[in-house]
């Protein structure tokens, strides 16, 4: 049992890798895609980052129903009653996910708004600059020790940003003036900062609610927080208008 247990988190955690490879270089390349051929929606770019959420309660289903058979495989008496849990976030939990998600909601915005104005190679390298925002506020927030790799990291990918601002001009897309690329590469470069911030933050809340962290937990947790972000890009849309031109194009 305990063998196909390891089996089965080894098969999880492949597919997850799989999953987040394709997801974030398919992604990435179809939004471009989209800029291109004249789309211009930032605040739906935002929305689609995070509002594929409703998936995740398929896996969440599953497992409901994988523990409730665990449970009912251990009854030993008919008088002996355990109840499955439904879910496992408490309060705390939520309140501190939604906040985080609503963060993610501004992340994924600024992420499409530099997307729209930088070719997928410079907003690639400057993306990368997430695991040194990552090193830096890892060790303020959850006190994560620096090591060579950290800070190798943290060295070359501040550095290599450096250099593609000071070369900006040269790999601009067509139509976009410098002032818009400079807004998109600041852009970008927050929305790496922003992340950076959001994955310590995950962490340290980890930490202060002292919760066992179990699959089911982290499936719920990323259902609250894509489902906050998605309402953030989702109000932005209703400020924006873009329910109206949708309408209209339809």
């Amino acid at each position: 049992m305990a063998e196909q247990d390891r089996t089965m988190k080894r098969i999880v955690l492949i597919l997850s890798c799989i999953f987040l490879a394709v997801g974030t270089s398919g992604g990435q390349l179809l939004l471009r895609l989209y800029f291109l051929h004249g789309g211009h929606r930032l605040w739906l770019c935002s929305f689609l980052q995070s509002g594929g959420f409703p998936i995740i309660l398929l896996p969440l289903i599953i497992s409901y129903i994988h523990r409730r058979r665990q449970i009912s495989t251990t009854t030993t008496t008919t008088s002996e009653t355990k109840k499955t849990k439904t879910v496992f976030m408490n309060t705390s939990l939520f309140l501190a996910f939604a906040v985080i998600g609503a963060l993610t909601g501004l992340d994924n915005y600024l992420y499409a708004y530099g997307s729209s104005r930088l070719p997928v190679s410079t907003s690639s390298l400057i993306l990368a600059t997430q695991l040194a925002f990552n090193a830096v506020f890892a060790f303020f927030l959850v006190k994560h020790k620096f090591t060579a790799y950290s800070i190798n990291a943290v060295v070359l990918l501040t550095f290599g940003a450096g250099v593609l601002a000071l070369h900006a001009s040269g790999d601009r897309p067509e139509g976009v003036s410098t002032k818009e690329y400079a807004m998109g590469l600041v852009m970008t470069l927050t929305a790496s900062a922003l992340y950076g911030v959001i994955l310590p933050l995950m962490e340290m809340v980890y930490n202060k609610t002292k919760v066992v962290i179990s699959y089911t937990l982290v499936l719920e947790i990323q259902f609250v927080t894509c489902l906050f972000a998605a309402l953030f890009s989702t109000i932005g849309m209703i400020i924006n208008n873009d329910f109206k031109v949708i309408n209209s194009n339809s």
